[in-house]
């Protein structure tokens, strides 16, 4: 077991290197920057020379990457161009993103768990057939377009919800007020994760439970609760944690749409100011995170399956 957790650790780590400098390569040989769209006199575009060279940017791509490898090593995601550390408020960003994310991913699980657990024992019920329409509806609608919905009917409707915004000004690090505007960005990100858990843990499911060793379990008299929730929900999560392992990393970018719907100050609408201002450093730091934040959960996701059934033997031959 030790030997596959250091393989995947090793694994993990050449991934990241290989990623940042993939992404790091292609940013470099980008043509334009922030500055290129503005026209410019003499004077300013010595000043922007001299930023340049500030940042090190007139340096050949091996001794820029070199440059911001050693910088990481000590924590430093090195300075945007406009001068600004990097590492000073990306975690903030980060911070807002996994508040956000992190809520309506727990919310979403305590409601598609039990849910599709009742709904795979009464298939085809009333239940299973309202959760079916309710998860079409989840995967046919866009996010921006739920998310406009819900502010519209909620917040200017209704006048129940703020519009948008983390908080109220003058109310900043107010926890209700917080709590108050992270009812309509939650709800819109939930709508596609309760969908998508929702059909993936009741297929899983349906799959496990006829299974002999669970009809060994009813024969012997145990109660069908306790052949789904002890043996039969084990087997059915293996999936589910695959899921769930490329499922939280991926919202990063996805909820980028929620964000700007509601103003909301995260990674992904960070990611999209980064593209849009042409701030390279900015956008690298952020794919870097987005896909440390990948490997990570990946890794977790392996570590589990040996929790969950130790028998796995990954990438090895049984005989």
């Amino acid at each position: 077991m030790w030997e596959f957790i250091i393989r995947r650790t090793l694994q993990s780590i050449v991934v990241l290197l290989i990623v940042s400098a993939s992404c790091f390569y292609l940013i470099h040989e980008m043509p334009g920057d922030m500055w290129s769209t503005i026209g410019m006199t003499l004077e300013q575009k010595q000043l922007v020379d001299a930023r340049k060279h500030a940042l090190g940017l007139d340096l050949p791509f091996l001794e820029q990457y070199w440059a911001w490898l050693k910088g990481l090593r000590h924590g430093a995601l090195g300075l945007d161009y406009q001068m600004y550390p990097i590492s000073g408020y990306i975690w903030k960003y980060a911070q807002n993103s996994l508040i956000l994310i992190g809520t309506a991913w727990l919310l979403a699980l305590m409601i598609a768990f039990p849910l599709a657990i009742y709904n795979s024992r009464r298939p085809g019920g009333l239940s299973d057939r309202a959760a079916a329409m309710l998860a079409l509806a989840g995967f046919a609608l866009p996010a921006s377009a739920a998310g406009i919905w819900l502010r519209q009917l909620f917040a200017m409707n209704l006048l129940w919800l703020p519009p948008s915004s983390m908080h109220t000004p003058g109310m900043e690090g107010n926890l209700p007020d917080l709590l108050q505007h992270m009812v309509l960005p939650v709800a819109t990100l939930m709508l596609g994760i309760v969908a998508v858990y929702l059909k993936f843990i009741r297929s899983s499911l349906q799959e496990v439970l006829p299974l002999d060793y669970l009809q060994t379990a009813r024969a012997k008299g145990v109660p069908e609760k306790r052949v789904i929730l002890v043996h039969g929900l084990k087997n059915a999560m293996i999936p589910v944690v695959t899921l769930a392992a490329m499922d939280l990393p991926m919202l990063v970018s996805g909820s980028a749409i929620v964000e700007n719907v509601f103003n909301w100050g995260g990674l992904g609408s960070l990611m999209v100011y980064a593209a849009l201002s042409r701030n390279h450093p900015l956008l690298i730091a952020v794919i870097l995170l987005v896909t440390a934040l990948v490997v990570l959960f990946s890794w977790i996701a392996d570590m589990i399956y040996l929790l969950l059934d130790p028998r796995i033997r990954f990438g090895r031959k049984t005989g």
